[in-house]
C-alpha cells in the first residue's frame, strides 16, 4: 500500500449487537479568496434572502445548464413548512409553478441552474463518469438560521453529465422521496427536505417499474449540494489549487460560526457548532475541515442507526460537506431488527445493509481524507479520524435517548452506550417492530406488555434511572395511539397503488399527517400537520420519453 495508506479502528459498542464484524481496514488512495459573511436573516423578520454564492466558485465546479420543457406542470405537493424557513411559503401556486416547474429564475439568485461536477465511488469502485445527471443546483437563500441553503432539483432534464440517462425522475420516485424526508425529520434526523413536487406529464419507460410510467420533478430544499465526490473529482485530475479552493470555500460558508454551521438534530453537541478557519494555513485547513466533516457524517450516521434507517446507496456521492442526509432512491425503514437488511435490489453483497452503514460512513470519509494526503501529512490526517466511531457512537445514543424521549440527571458516556446497546440487543432477539420498541417505551417505562423477560430487563433497569424529556410529552395524541407510525415497503407500495390506480392521494396525506404528528410529539415543536397536496390531475401522460 506504501506510505498513503489511512488505517482507523473499527466500531466497538455496536459490533455485538449489530453481528457485523467492524474490522481494520486499509485505507489507500485510489486514483482511479475572501467570501461574506452570511446575512443576518432574523427569525422574526421574515423575507426572501436568496444569495449565489456557489457561483464565486468557477466552471472546473459546475456547467451552467438549461431545464427541461415539460408538457404539463400539476402542482402535486408544496412543502410550506420547508419553504417558510427560507420565505418561500408567501408564494401562490402561479408563482410557485413558474419557478418550480418551469424553473424561472429567483431574482438575487442564479440566472441559470448550475449542473454540479463531482465523481465518487460507488459500491467500492471509482466512477469518474458522474456529475448531475437529471438535477442541478437551481438557486441559494439564508434560512432563518443563518445557513446557506440550496435548491436542487431531481429529475429536471438532461445535462452534460446524463450520459445515457433521459433526465428524468418518476413519479413514484419523487413519492418515496416525500414519504422519506417526512419520516426522518420526524424522527429527528438531519436531512433534506422535500420542498417540491410537480408531475411533468411525460411518460417514462423503466427496468425497475410498470413502465410506462408517469414522471415529475422534484425540488429539495438542502443544507449543500458539495460532496466528498467533489473533491475526489479534483484529485482526480491533480488539482491540488481547486481542493484548497473548494475547501476554502466550503469553510467560509459552511463553517464559519457556530450558529451559522450548527444543526439542530438530536445529538446536540456531537459533532455540531464546529468552526473552522477558511484563512488558516493550507495543512491546518484541510485537517480541520475533515475532522469538521467526518464529525458531521458520524453524528447522521449515528442518527439513521436509530432511526431503523437504511439509505441504500451510501456512495461517496452520496455524503455531502454538511453531513446532512440527502438524495433518497431505493430507501427502506427496518420492520423488525435486521442488520442484514438491504434496500437496492442490486446491492448483491449487502455493502451497504443497516448494520454496515456506520462501516460505510467512515470508508466514506476516509476517502475525502484521501484527497488531502499529498497536501497534509498522513499521521495528522489519522488523529483526525481517530475518534470517529467514538463520535457516532455518542450520536447514535443520544438519537435513542430522543427516540425513548428520556434525560438523565448525569452525563455518563458508558451508560448511555450501555443503553443503546441493551435496546438493539433485545430488539435483535425479538420479533418486535422497531418502531414499536421505541413506541412502547417512550417515557421509560413499558406502556405495553411483553417487557419483563430477561432479553429486555437490562434496558429496563438502565430506563428506570431516566426521567421523562419534557414532563407534558405523553399528553400528546400520538401517544395515545397503541401502535406506532411505521413506514415499511408495504405501506409505501399501498399509497402508491392508490396513486397509481385511481389517482387517489389521500393515504399520502393521511401517512404524511400522521408523521407529522409524531415530529410534534417527539420534538415538542409546534408542525402543521396537513400537507399540501393536490390531487385530480389527468391519468394520461402527455407525451412519451424513452
Amino acid at each position: 500500500m506504501g506510505d498513503d495508506v489511512l488505517c482507523v479502528d473499527g466500531l466497538s459498542v455496536l459490533a455485538a449487537a449489530f453481528g457485523v464484524a467492524f474490522k481494520q481496514w486499509d485505507w489507500s488512495i485510489m486514483t482511479e479568496t475572501t467570501g461574506n459573511k452570511p446575512p443576518q436573516y432574523a427569525a422574526d423578520k421574515p423575507g426572501i434572502c436568496a444569495a449565489r454564492i456557489h457561483q464565486k466558485l468557477d466552471n472546473r465546479f459546475y456547467q451552467n445548464v438549461s431545464a427541461a420543457a415539460f408538457p404539463m406542470t400539476q402542482l402535486r405537493y408544496r412543502n410550506d413548512d420547508a419553504a417558510g424557513s427560507i420565505g418561500l411559503d408567501q408564494l401562490d401556486d402561479a408563482a410557485w409553478l413558474s419557478h418550480f416547474g418551469n424553473f424561472e429564475p429567483f431574482a438575487g439568485s442564479f440566472e441559470s441552474p448550475l449542473a454540479l461536477c463531482y465523481h465518487g465511488h460507488q459500491f467500492g469502485h471509482y466512477n469518474p463518469d458522474l456529475g448531475d445527471g437529471r438535477g442541478f443546483l437551481f438557486a441559494q437563500f439564508y434560512d432563518n438560521r443563518n445557513r446557506l441553503m440550496d435548491l436542487g432539483t431531481k429529475g429536471s432534464g438532461t445535462t452534460p453529465f446524463s450520459r445515457s440517462g433521459d433526465g428524468r425522475l418518476t413519479l413514484k420516485g419523487a413519492v418515496r422521496e416525500i414519504l422519506a424526508t417526512e419520516m426522518l425529520q420526524a424522527l429527528g434526523v438531519e436531512t433534506s427536505r422535500t420542498l417540491s413536487v410537480i408531475e411533468t406529464g411525460e411518460s417514462l419507460q423503466r427496468q425497475d417499474e410498470p413502465s410506462p410510467t408517469r414522471s415529475a420533478v422534484l425540488v429539495r430544499l438542502s443544507h449543500s449540494h458539495i460532496r466528498i465526490g467533489s473533491f475526489q473529482r479534483l484529485f482526480y485530475h491533480d488539482d491540488a489549487d481547486g481542493i484548497e479552493t473548494l475547501a476554502r470555500h466550503v469553510a467560509r460558508h459552511y463553517y464559519a460560526t457556530p450558529e451559522y454551521g450548527a444543526g439542530q438534530g438530536v445529538a446536540q453537541g456531537a459533532g455540531q457548532g464546529t468552526v473552522v478557519d477558511a484563512d488558516a494555513g493550507l495543512e491546518d485547513l484541510l485537517a480541520d475541515l475533515l475532522q469538521a466533516i467526518a464529525n458531521r457524517i458520524a453524528v447522521t450516521a449515528g442518527q439513521w442507526m436509530a432511526a431503523g434507517f437504511v439509505h441504500g446507496v451510501l456512495n461517496t456521492d452520496n455524503f455531502n460537506v454538511t453531513g446532512e442526509s440527502f438524495d433518497y432512491g431505493p430507501w427502506r425503514f427496518l420492520p423488525q431488527f435486521d442488520a442484514g437488511l438491504t434496500a437496492a435490489y442490486f446491492d448483491e453483497t449487502g455493502c451497504y445493509a443497516y448494520g454496515r452503514q456506520p462501516e460505510a460512513a467512515m470508508w466514506a470519509v476516509c476517502r475525502l481524507a484521501d484527497c488531502f494526503v499529498k497536501l497534509v501529512p498522513k499521521n495528522i490526517l489519522e488523529d483526525r479520524l481517530e475518534g470517529f466511531y467514538q463520535q457516532l457512537e455518542r450520536a447514535l445514543a443520544s438519537a435513542v435517548q430522543y427516540r425513548l424521549g428520556i434525560t438523565f440527571a448525569d452525563v455518563d458516556d458508558e451508560r448511555d452506550a450501555a443503553l443503546a446497546r441493551q435496546l438493539f440487543t433485545a430488539a435483535k432477539a425479538s420479533a418486535y417492530g422497531f418502531g414499536q420498541i421505541f413506541h412502547d417505551l417512550y417515557g421509560g417505562t413499558p406502556r405495553a406488555a411483553g417487557y419483563h423477560d430477561d432479553d429486555w430487563q437490562p434496558l429496563v433497569e438502565t430506563l428506570s434511572a431516566a426521567s421523562l424529556i419534557r414532563p407534558d410529552a405523553l399528553q400528546h395524541p400520538h401517544f395515545g395511539q397503541s401502535r406506532a407510525v411505521s413506514l415499511t415497503i408495504d405501506e409505501v407500495e399501498s399509497v402508491w397503488a392508490s396513486i397509481a390506480a385511481h389517482d387517489e392521494w389521500q393515504p399520502l396525506v393521511e401517512k404524511i399527517a400522521a408523521m407529522r404528528s409524531m415530529r410534534a410529539a417527539l420534538s415538542g415543536e409546534t408542525v402543521t400537520d396537513m400537507p399540501n397536496i393536490i390531487s385530480g390531475t389527468p391519468l394520461s401522460p402527455q407525451s412519451t420519453i424513452r
